[in-house]
């Protein structure tokens, strides 16, 4: 029997990017699936739409809950009663983070206190925090292990901090059993245009013949979104990962120059690549280079990344290409 079959686990940001990937791979392996979104009070599906063709949704194995980490009472409802808690719920765009860090600070740190709290009140069997690799910062040593350390170049970055902080103090002081996932550089269908990667095929699909960017040098490892989403699975169940940070990345690096050439490739496209200055970074808040150590989710885990560079660029820019509604690539998105 799978190890999921008939568990109830709770995924907070569950209509996000990765966040639904993993809906999906759970109701793949036969959980029970409660999937945390944030109310709106207007008829969006988004990327959880197809598990809504009935009322309990398909064949009952996802439940809808509607709240806001930041409610720890509604937190808590949604915890009582589940084996395992998946939470992703956080604000993600690092440029909007400059314009309003204190929106950072109430979502990524007390909501995390909020879970982390629930999860000890009513004896979760495991809690997997999503990090995020911008905490390392520009890399001071390559690859970047656990131990790396921190560096918080934008608000964004010392929101993460604060919440994985917060996350592990709950393992230190309560004995929750907490394991922290830093993903490098997630990409792949529905992954947002205020990510590099859509931006660009976004562009390309358009027909535009100057792909607009930021700065062009920093490197990246990025992460395909079916990667990742079994990394937390893989995590979820080692034992020897509580209380620990488990990085998930490739181990392989490119430049954001280097991969719009990819890009352009992958679909089938011509067009030159131009620096946008309102895409930069403030100077001392650019990372320049991100580069995973993976050691401890391939020995520890048993987890290695399946799908490469290349398969991945071209799945997703199939899905752009199919998706075109969803993106609006003379637009800026924060």
């Amino acid at each position: 029997m799978n190890s999921w079959t008939d568990r109830t686990v709770l995924v907070t940001g569950a209509e996000g990017f990765i966040g639904s990937t993993l809906v999906d791979l759970l109701v793949s392996r036969g959980a029970r699936v409660r999937a945390f979104v944030h109310y709106k009070p207007y008829a969006e599906k988004g990327h959880l739409a197809r598990y809504l063709a009935d009322p309990d949704g398909r064949d009952g194995s996802v439940e809808m809950w509607a709240g806001d980490v930041r409610d720890a009472g509604r937190v808590s409802d949604a915890v009582a009663g589940c084996d395992t808690v998946f939470h992703l719920a956080a604000l993600i765009g690092i440029p909007y983070s400059y314009a309003s860090p204190g929106a950072y600070v109430q979502t990524n740190v007390t909501g995390t206190q909020n879970v982390a709290e629930a999860c000890r009140r009513h004896g979760v069997g495991r809690l997997v925090h999503t990090s995020t690799s911008e905490v390392y910062g520009t890399a001071l040593t390559a690859p970047i292990s656990e131990s790396h350390p921190l560096q918080p170049q934008s608000p964004y970055s010392a929101s993460k901090i604060g919440a994985d902080m917060m996350a592990l103090s709950f393992h230190h002081a309560f004995e929750l059993p907490v394991t922290v996932v830093r993903p490098f550089n997630t990409y792949g269908p529905r992954q947002s245009a205020r990510a590099v990667i859509p931006t660009i095929l976004a562009q390309l699909h358009a027909g535009s013949r100057e792909i607009r960017l930021g700065s062009l040098a920093p490197t990246r490892d990025f992460t395909y979104v079916t990667d990742t989403a079994e990394g937390f699975l893989a995590v979820a169940e080692c034992d020897r990962a509580l209380g620990e940070v488990v990085n998930l990345g490739t181990g392989e690096e490119i430049s954001v120059g280097a991969l719009a050439e990819a890009l352009i490739a992958a679909s089938g496209r011509d067009a030159e690549v131009v620096v946008d200055p309102t895409r930069l970074r403030p100077s001392g808040s650019e990372v320049q280079r991100l580069l995973s150590d993976n050691s401890r989710a391939r020995e520890w885990a048993r987890w290695q990344p399946r799908v490469g560079l290349q398969e991945g660029l071209r799945r997703t820019s199939d899905w752009i290409a199919a998706n075109p509604a969803l993106f609006a690539p003379d637009r800026y998105a924060v």
